[in-house]
């Protein structure tokens, strides 16, 4: 699990990504961030009940997530506040190798722009 110095505390802190930050999609994911002056980057996963009505299966997609961004944690070079949106409840299936390779290219994709 991601510790809890990297994950998002309030809705305050997601609503301003939502506001001030630049989004990349993927047909399942995406990925919305705005950088930070904290000095280390903070996550939050959002999965909405229209993508899955199971709590548990929501959980399940979120820490799956989560696990695949604390393998990805050292590519960050700046602090940044990034947001994951799951738009599709095949990514409780998927396997966790193709998880992590979406998530490491949404986060290279982030860094470029």
């Amino acid at each position: 699990m991601l510790a809890k110095k990297y994950r998002f505390h309030s809705r305050g802190g997601v609503r301003y990504v939502y506001q001030k930050g630049k989004t990349i999609r993927t047909p399942s994911l995406s990925l919305v961030f705005a950088p930070n002056s904290r000095g280390y980057q903070r996550f939050a996963v959002v999965v909405s009940k229209k993508v899955l009505k199971s709590a548990v299966g929501r959980n399940r997609i979120r820490r799956r997530i989560y696990e695949a961004i604390r393998h990805e944690l050292h590519e960050f070079p700046q602090p940044m506040d990034c947001v994951f949106v799951v738009f599709s409840k095949a990514v409780a299936n998927v396997s966790f190798p193709e998880l992590r390779q979406t998530v490491h290219d949404l986060i290279s994709r982030s860094l470029t722009e």
